[in-house]
């Protein structure tokens, strides 16, 4: 389980990686940094994305899912806050990062299964 935590804040702070590379309004200073901003993003999406998901469902819902990215977009924006070697400059960046990084989810989540011939097998843990 542990390991599982690590490789996914790993292929965060890669897709983040690519996004500050991509996307103009998004810089960040250092390795270190990265992995920090990558860590704390995990962090809040753990946390805060799936309350501020529930209480924007009706939005979600009449967008047909289009407002999840901007809650992801405001998701970096909060990051960027909490670290100081991260940032995001306006919100029409946070919102191209979002995007990207929920395009590189889709193809991360496609590749694994195409490396896993065509089968993920989700492991549920259940009370004794």
């Amino acid at each position: 389980m542990l390991f599982g935590l690590f490789l996914i804040w790993l292929a965060t702070a890669m897709g983040l990686w690519l996004v500050t590379r991509v996307v103009r309004g998004i810089r960040v200073r250092t390795t270190s940094d990265l992995l920090l901003a990558a860590l704390v993003l995990g962090v809040i999406n753990a946390f805060i994305r799936p309350l501020l998901w529930l209480l924007t469902l009706p939005l979600t819902v009449l967008t047909f899912g289009l407002f999840a990215l901007v809650i992801n977009a405001l998701m970096l924006k909060l990051a960027a806050a909490m670290v100081d070697g991260f940032a995001v400059e306006d919100f029409g960046s946070a919102l191209m990062g979002a995007l990207i990084m929920a395009l590189l989810a889709i193809a991360g989540f496609i590749l694994l299964e195409w490396f896993l011939f065509g089968s993920i097998h989700w492991m549920y843990m259940t009370m004794p």
